[in-house]
């Protein structure tokens, strides 16, 4: 029985693959080299992102390679930058769970700065609530945000989007490793502490 091929534009170039294979199957279709012991192949997600356009639509979006199906008439790009270093910590750095929510404005400034825009939800291919989880995580409520981010896979979409160069899934890295590092302490306890330590809430002295 013979297998239905598409044709695709890969790259820029055209190609022929089986309507079965995902975006990146195809890519390997047509002869472009796979290298062993890298991403998926090893096991682990390589976030292979891609921008994709079906035929008859100008809207393009973002999406990753192993879960996007070929059409007839798709146009892929695949999509390589850098990741961001610019965020270092030490979570042995962060004494006990109290100074948490300092230590999380010192490292992530730039959250403080979030225009709710959306942009980083849109863009995001495993259809993550990426802007709430910012949200939460500048209010202190890392185990909610980092519960959020249970599916996130590092491919840096969302960040690539920011206006304000928020990394948003390193805001969600951030928090998983926290609530795994500490048990943290009730959010809006910590967040009434941080007011406190900042000035943002007057106490008078009786």
């Amino acid at each position: 029985m013979s297998k239905k091929l598409v044709n695709v534009i890969i790259n820029g170039k055209k190609i022929e693959a089986p309507a079965s294979h995902s975006a990146i199957q195809a890519y390997w279709y047509a002869g472009y080299s796979r290298v062993e012991g890298i991403g998926c192949l090893e096991g682990v997600c390589g976030s292979c992102r891609i921008m994709v356009r079906r035929a008859n639509s100008k809207e393009v979006r973002t999406q990753l390679a192993c879960q996007t199906f070929i059409e007839e008439g798709m146009q892929i790009i695949f999509l390589v930058f850098p990741t961001p270093t610019h965020h270092s910590y030490q979570l042995t750095d962060i004494k006990n769970s109290w100074d948490v929510q300092g230590q999380f404005h010192q490292i992530f400034p730039e959250t403080s700065s979030c225009r709710a825009c959306g942009g980083c939800t849109e863009s995001c291919p495993k259809g993550i609530e990426v802007q709430r989880g910012v949200e939460l995580a500048a209010k202190g409520k890392f185990r909610e945000a980092g519960e959020l981010f249970i599916e996130c896979v590092m491919c840096n979409l969302c960040m690539t989007t920011c206006p304000e160069h928020i990394a948003p899934n390193h805001v969600g890295l951030f928090c998983r490793r926290l609530i795994a590092y500490f048990h943290i302490r009730p959010s809006n306890l910590i967040s009434r502490l941080e007011e406190l330590r900042q000035g943002d809430m007057p106490v008078i002295m009786s």
